[in-house]
């Protein structure tokens, strides 16, 4: 059995409960996973990881919109195609105006979410960018121990589009390969028997790259990933994106462990 490990997002700002976008329980989510791979070095085949990389400028950053007074939205607001027809809220810049709308169309039509305005956070470079320091120990040590290097992908540094899954941004950028579907994270992927996912949140970046993996591989893919529960959290306010999520994935077929039983 070939066993990869995907960790989305174990970042400082989620991770830490001094970061810009804690998620709850995120720390000790960490802790449990970095033990889990210290205990199953010679188990995990592979690991992949996904690290969230902004600029400050950016279309989910309070900075990119003001109302009609000049302020800029508070984090947690959301913007929605009626509220930049009424001009509630327009671009900083006028010139990105009309990208911006055309992007929330598009958010609209696809139903997953509307625009979230989130605290600033991991921006390059910054230590909220980072990887928390107790699993990146944990991974230094089954580099060495396997002598293999951890595959790591970064998403999220085009400013105009939120990138939660690691597959694919929510709106991909045609003039942005970046944005398109992580052909490489794919194939590497479907050469796993299982793959163990963890990180954060669970509520938007692990939903969506699971059900990115789905859509691209077909729904009986999802037999071989299995979530480990005590290793993820989703965004205060947002359980029951989190609940219909393993509602739906567990009706077909992804599978829930923890990271005692698992591995």
């Amino acid at each position: 059995m070939k066993i990869d490990l995907l960790i989305i997002d174990p970042q400082y700002d989620f991770c830490h409960p001094e970061g810009s976008l804690y998620v709850y329980g995120a720390d000790d989510d960490m802790k449990r996973l970095a033990n889990m791979i210290n205990r199953s070095k010679r188990k995990i085949d592979a690991i992949h990881i996904t690290l969230d990389q902004h600029n400050i400028i950016h279309i989910a950053h309070p900075v990119f919109w003001v109302d009609p007074q000049g302020r800029h939205p508070e984090p947690f607001t959301v913007i929605t195609l009626d509220d930049v027809i009424k001009g509630n809220w327009k671009t900083t810049k006028s010139f990105m105006m009309e990208k911006a709308t055309s992007y929330i169309k598009e958010l609209s039509l696809k139903g997953r979410y509307e625009l979230s305005i989130w605290p600033p956070h991991c921006i390059i470079g910054s230590l909220g960018a980072t990887i928390m320091p107790v699993l990146h120990e944990a991974l230094k040590s089954w580099e060495i121990d396997r002598f293999s290097t951890v595959n790591i992908f970064t998403k999220g540094e085009n400013i105009w589009t939120e990138h939660y899954s690691a597959i694919k941004a929510e709106v991909p950028d045609p003039f942005d390969p970046k944005t398109e579907i992580n052909k490489t994270l794919i194939d590497a992927l479907q050469h796993a028997d299982f793959i163990v996912v963890a990180g954060e949140a669970l509520s938007h970046c692990v939903a969506n790259t699971i059900k990115d993996i789905a859509d691209t591989l077909g729904d009986e893919y999802l037999s071989r990933i299995v979530l480990l529960d005590d290793a993820t959290s989703p965004v205060k306010g947002f359980e029951n994106l989190a609940a219909d999520f393993i509602k739906d994935m567990k009706s077909k077929g992804m599978k829930i462990s923890n990271t005692w039983d698992f591995v």
